[in-house]
């Protein structure tokens, strides 16, 4: 998985990229000190592998993994190329979801692009710049395709309906993500990568004098736009974060429980991503290796295989599972299975979170 982190500059982008990523990324109070996107993969925090690895004695364990994006500040006329907008939009083309940091404290000695701190205004300059860039790309679409109708190609008249669909909404300010695709047409816009086409996570950067509280009159109204744009938003302080990942471990749960943190801004993060990409993690454990294994929700068994080699899903047969939490209250796989926990599942079984699977198949 591989998301984004945009917004305008100076709003906390690159110090969030840090604190989750623990990176160095450069940081400062100037526009476009991002140039080239920073990238950052990072382990999805799982307790359940530890303890797998703790019930298999394994030698090896492998969290799941997310690749984040910091991707230079955008400004009003980014998809004309303000600011270098356009290679900026070409960076966001290539992520699976978008994180929009949107500045929501006040602090006179941080300079605002726009001289004033106001969210909504922010939120919408970067949506219209990407919804601008979308529109040029489906009207150059059409312009073409329109001309090659006349040929009877199915598909080619499947992307143009498509596209008339959605230039008509993107003209009305509004991003693609706002309608609703056929199964056919969500297959189809796969292949556009449009920008508003992507989902989207707000994230509300607040203010250290705001972190005990957790809120701001600023953060309501992000939290109000996000629900009327049918997004998702997390409120967390991108300073505190990159401050508590430069401590050790033992100081870094004080200082947490000091400021009621409960969750840092990775696991907001990922929790937030994982449902809004309807993503999930099914485990496999031995004293070789446990690992996590990132899947869509609603993936049967062999393409669940095909995760983790494609001749597991050409040569598929059965599959052996034990959910997580009968596996650890029997506290062996031999246990397990003569507790009945453990079921054989064929081609049709949809895997679920947490589900500990050994794999049979035969090429």
């Amino acid at each position: 998985m591989k998301i984004g982190v945009v917004g305008l500059p100076n709003v906390g982008k690159s110090t969030l990229f840090n604190a989750i990523t623990n990176a160095g990324a450069e940081s400062a109070n100037y526009p476009f000190c991002t140039i080239e996107p920073n990238v950052g993969v990072v382990d999805v925090p799982d307790e359940r592998l530890i303890k797998l690895g703790a019930l298999y004695n394994t030698k090896k364990i492998t969290p799941a993994t997310i690749e984040f994006m910091d991707i230079a500040g955008l400004v009003a006329g980014a998809s004309k190329g303000e600011g270098l907008g356009n290679k900026f939009l070409s960076h966001i083309r290539e992520v699976d979801a978008i994180v929009h940091v949107v500045r929501c404290f006040d602090n006179e000695k941080i300079i605002h692009v726009s001289g004033s701190v106001d969210p909504i205004r922010d939120i919408e300059v970067i949506n219209l710049e990407l919804a601008l860039a979308d529109l040029e790309q489906v009207t150059k679409k059409l312009d073409k395709d329109v001309k090659l109708v006349k040929t009877g190609d199915k598909a080619l008249i499947a992307g143009v309906n498509l596209m008339t669909k959605i230039k008509a909404v993107l003209e009305e300010g509004k991003p693609a993500r706002s309608l609703k695709y056929t199964e056919e047409e969500e297959k189809l816009l796969r292949n556009y990568s449009l920008l508003t086409a992507k989902p989207v996570i707000y994230v509300a950067n607040i203010g250290e004098a705001d972190i005990m509280k957790g809120t701001n009159d600023y953060v309501e109204k992000v939290k109000e736009f996000a629900k009327n744009d049918g997004a998702s938003c997390i409120c967390l302080c991108a300073k505190i974060e990159e401050e508590l990942v430069s401590l050790p471990e033992d100081e870094r749960q004080i200082f947490k429980d000091e400021l009621g943190i409960k969750q840092s801004g990775l696991e907001k993060l990922v929790v937030t991503s994982y449902d809004l990409l309807g993503l999930m993690s099914y485990l496999t454990a031995g004293e070789k290796e446990v690992r996590a294994w990132t899947i869509k929700k609603g993936t049967k068994a062999p393409q669940a295989a095909g995760k983790i080699h494609t001749d597991f899903e050409k040569g598929f047969i059965k599959a052996e599972i034990v959910s997580y939490d009968d596996l650890i209250e029997a506290g062996s796989y031999l246990k397990a299975r003569e507790n009945g926990k453990v079921r054989i599942e064929g081609k049709e079984y949809v895997i679920q979170d947490g589900d500990v699977v050994l794999f049979r198949f035969n090429v």
